[in-house]
């Protein structure tokens, strides 16, 4: 017997959307309360390729997923409104990111990368697994995913001005710009450690949750985290992140945190 395809497939297909991706685990449900706008952001972009691996820059997988987050979350809130930092190669600064979620008065933001490990580490290949983070001051000799994903601001033009006299390479910088309030620090938090449950429940391994100095993330208005799916650093997340499959059930595993989250807002 033949199946029949459910509506909200034939409302994805007639909007055309240029990305595949299976909704089989999205119902259509009324949006939350507390849930009315999300800001998705993908991580790097343009001349800021991120991290690489062999056959992979972070920049091109982070829009992709987000991408596919937005369309996922579409699916299953009819109401939500969903912006995106960027929906092309294109670079823009970290401080337009989060100032266009606090012009909107987002619920959520979210940003997404891909972590690595050095070229010398000597364990680089064998490290796996998802972590996320939020703005907060967290212990100076661990700041190196902040000291990472910060140096992009230095492809920026007049980044002191745009920041303040910030400078990520600079110690001193990095515990003053830790120290801007947060007023959605505990729900930054609850939403990070809700996000690695999920991620934990496909399979991944779970890094945890913490709180560095990112710039990203500093200024924000609401509760907001960054997530690092994997590490193209090891050939097997890199294979993993750049398929469809682990695209997939990386969204699956997100749109299940919103989900989460959301009824603990309400």
């Amino acid at each position: 017997m033949k199946k029949s395809i459910p509506h909200y497939k034939f409302q994805l297909l007639f909007l055309g959307f240029p990305l595949l991706i299976n909704t089989s685990f999205i119902s259509l449900q009324k949006t939350p309360p507390g849930l009315k706008s999300i800001v998705l952001d993908a991580g790097h972009g343009g001349v800021d390729s991120g991290t690489r691996g062999k056959n992979s820059r972070e920049k091109d997988i982070t829009l992709k997923v987000a991408l596919k987050l937005g369309k996922a979350l579409k699916a299953r809130y009819r109401d939500l409104k969903v912006l995106y930092t960027r929906t092309s190669d294109v670079q823009v600064p970290l401080y337009k990111r989060i100032a266009l979620a606090n012009n909107a008065k987002a619920s959520l933001f979210i940003s997404i990368h891909c972590n690595s490990l050095p070229a010398n580490a000597a364990n680089r290949a064998s490290i796996k697994g998802t972590e996320s983070f939020v703005s907060g001051f967290g212990r100076l000799k661990e700041q190196d995913v902040a000291l990472r994903e910060n140096a992009s601001i230095l492809l920026e033009k007049d980044y002191k001005k745009n920041y303040d006299g910030y400078d990520p390479r600079d110690p001193e910088s990095i515990i003053i710009f830790s120290l801007i309030k947060n007023a959605n620090r505990d729900q930054s938090i609850n939403f990070a450690r809700i996000m690695q449950q999920q991620y934990r429940k496909i399979g991944r391994q779970d890094r945890g949750y913490k709180e560095q100095s990112l710039a990203v993330l500093a200024r924000a208005a609401m509760p907001a985290i960054l997530t690092e799916i994997g590490f193209l650093s090891n050939s097997a997340e890199e294979r993993y992140l750049l398929s469809a499959a682990g695209q997939d059930e990386i969204v699956s595993s997100q749109l299940k945190a919103v989900e989460a989250y959301s009824k603990l807002v309400d």
